[in-house]
């Protein structure tokens, strides 16, 4: 079994498939998993019920909870598994805070509190962009089945679809891999999956484009 020796972030808008690929090349290349806690999120699903209350303490959650995951799972490695797979890089958090806090003190004060806590965490080697159109996610989406995503519609997933997009067209941080998954079905096809391993696992260098037809 190969093994992984880099930090890769797998990220894209809800539905697009960011654990299940984090968690196939993490089985595949023996490599640490550290994965949003969605569900232990108290939050959410009042968060999707009525996103105007909820929106500050949702994702002020979900940024301490990556916050201490940064802490205690990423900085510690072991010997056995040198690399490690997440299905979020930090920087998503700021993203939804932008459109889901509409109260301007409630965004100035989660800003002050993530400015602190973004000086204190580590810069994947890669990030893997799961791109696909909204429909794709929708459906993606209803075909899971959870229940506290009962609520979510094609409005909210197309803002946040949109925010993805303009986040990435001038993101040069890292490595970036931009990848069309409209077509692909890497979780059912194993061909489709060890095609997208192999792109990821090409050296890490600039923007690179992924478009399997």
């Amino acid at each position: 079994m190969s093994q992984l020796d880099s930090y890769i972030a797998i990220e894209g808008p809800i539905g697009v498939g960011k654990t299940s690929l984090a968690e196939m090349i993490a089985e595949k290349l023996n490599a640490r998993k550290v994965f949003e806690d969605f569900k232990g999120n108290p939050f959410l699903e009042e968060f999707y019920e009525d996103p105007d209350s909820n929106a500050l303490q949702t994702q002020v959650w979900f940024l301490l909870q990556r916050y201490q995951q940064q802490q205690k799972e990423i900085k510690q490695l072991n010997a056995f598994q040198k690399g490690v797979i997440t299905d979020y890089m930090f920087e998503k958090d700021r993203l939804f805070a932008e459109f889901t806090l509409r109260s301007q003190a409630e965004f100035e004060l989660y800003s002050n509190v993530a400015d602190i806590l973004e000086k204190d965490i580590i810069k994947p080697d890669m990030v893997v962009y799961l791109q696909a159109d909204t429909s794709r996610l929708m459906k993606n989406i209803k075909q899971r089945g959870r229940d506290f995503e009962k609520g979510v519609t094609t409005e909210y997933i197309n803002q946040v679809n949109e925010k993805y997009q303009e986040f990435f067209v001038n993101y040069d941080e890292r490595p970036l891999l931009v990848i069309n998954a409209n077509n692909i079905d890497f979780v059912n096809n194993p061909d489709d999956f060890e095609n997208l391993l192999e792109v990821i696992q090409e050296p890490a260098k600039g923007r690179r484009y992924f478009n399997p037809s």
